[in-house]
């Protein structure tokens, strides 16, 4: 047992997409949250995808910057620049996200199934934008 938790946690510290993933389920969390309550309350899925997504950016500084790409967070001057990075590549996946739940909700696909898309799509773009972009 405590050899299965060593390499648990080996894999924990070695790999940053571990950690990233952590870190998106847990934004997608608060994300997902709004959405659906924004949906149920009848507003439109593109807007409630938006507003879903800006909650997560917020959360998602948080845990990235904290426990994903630990030593990598600069200071000062530095540090702004590099938030200002974490907010594009937040731009670029509320981009990637409200154009795909918008043209997949306009062919007739559930908002649910179409944030789901979206959620897979914009994960693989923004961890790249940050893992050789924001944080390298």
């Amino acid at each position: 047992m405590e050899r299965a938790l060593s390499s648990a946690l080996d894999l924990w510290h070695r790999f940053t997409i571990t950690r990233y993933l952590v870190a998106s389920i847990v934004a997608l969390a608060f994300d997902v949250a709004i959405f659906s309550s924004a949906v149920a309350l009848h507003m439109e899925a593109a807007y409630a995808s938006a507003i879903g997504y800006c909650a997560g950016i917020v959360i998602h500084w948080m845990v990235s910057a904290n426990f994903v790409f630990t030593g990598k967070t600069r200071e000062g001057a530095a540090l702004q620049w590099q938030r200002v990075l974490f907010a594009g590549s937040a731009l670029l996946g509320l981009g990637i996200t409200v154009a795909t739940v918008f043209l997949l909700t306009e062919i007739g696909i559930h908002a649910v199934a179409a944030k789901g898309a979206a959620v897979a799509i914009s994960f693989v773009a923004v961890y790249a934008a940050r893992k050789w972009g924001v944080f390298r």
